[in-house]
């Protein structure tokens, strides 16, 4: 049985492209970024989702295996940025996945991401993989709710301390934890490699210095690449994709999270996923430009 290299597990989105429904969507979603983040990288992707037979999946690269469980809708958001920050909108939701939805030939990836929109992956999914797989998370759709209209508000993440125990790296925004990095706490006791990424300030890594949730947390700041920002929606999904292939080929987490602010940075200068970046214009940046990292407790 031939492994698979890369799987991404959640909800591909339709994201309106107006607020009053009427100006049709672009297709969206951790899971669709990321997929275009790991072919521009030279990886293959594999893509288990969920979505209605009418939704138009052709923005997803032809060189991905797209495996699409049935749904009568598909998970929709309208998203309008301001000043203030993002103001996003839940039209709709598609079903969830579960552990059975997951083919047994796909349960040994080198790696995986987990990419919850709607809170539709539970801990029964991420307790699928064995040691030989690199398990990353972005838990966004893990601490969201919405009111009767479908505004998006922050939430904490209630069922957590079963999914945490499964990761090996949490990769979540500063939105994410609402600006509050007391937050991030619990994480650490659970994951060995938590990275918070900061818009145009880069990204910070956090490390557990010994095992078993015990050590110290040593911070190193990872600078950004300054970018001309065109549109911000999927960078998270961008960098968690970046950071996860680049710290599976070289084990250095701080080389990853560089990787990734690069890459993340190129793709918001473009509309949707135009402008994610291959991996020669990546490291080719990061050669011009060497960074040299110090971390602190």
């Amino acid at each position: 049985m031939i492994r698979p290299d890369i799987l991404l597990i959640g909800h591909v989105t339709c994201d309106l492209l107006s607020a009053d429904l009427q100006g049709g969507y672009r297709l969206g979603g951790t899971v669709s970024f990321a997929a275009v983040t790991v072919v521009r990288l030279g990886r293959a992707p594999t893509v288990v989702t969920r979505a209605a037979p009418s939704t138009d999946l052709s923005g997803l690269p032809a060189e991905a295996e797209v495996v699409v469980l049935p749904s009568p809708a598909t998970t929709t958001f309208a998203n309008v940025y301001t000043e203030q920050g993002r103001v996003q909108t839940c039209h709709a939701q598609a079903l969830a996945i579960t552990a059975s939805d997951i083919d047994e030939r796909l349960r040994r990836p080198r790696a995986v991401l987990l990419g919850p929109l709607v809170g539709e992956i539970g801990a029964d999914v991420a307790g699928l993989f064995d040691d030989g797989t690199l398990v990353v998370a972005t838990p966004q759709g893990w601490m969201r709710r919405w009111d009767e209209t479908g505004r998006v508000y922050g939430k904490r993440w209630e069922n957590a301390e079963g999914i945490l125990a499964c990761l090996d790296v949490l990769v979540l925004s500063e939105e994410d934890i609402e600006h509050d990095l007391s937050r991030l706490e619990p994480f650490f006791e659970r994951v060995p490699l938590v990275v918070v990424t900061e818009s145009r300030d880069g990204s910070t890594l956090y490390r557990r210095a010994a095992h078993g949730g015990s050590g110290e947390v040593v911070k190193t700041r990872i600078p950004p690449r300054p970018a001309r920002e065109v549109d911000p929606t999927g960078a998270g999904d961008v960098f968690a994709a970046a950071f996860m292939i680049r710290l599976q080929e070289t084990g250095d987490p701080v080389e990853a999270a560089r990787f990734a602010n690069v890459t993340a940075s190129f793709g918001v200068e473009h509309e949707g996923m135009t402008g994610i970046p291959g991996r020669e214009t990546v490291l080719g940046y990061m050669q011009e430009h060497p960074f040299v990292a110090s971390g602190e407790p």
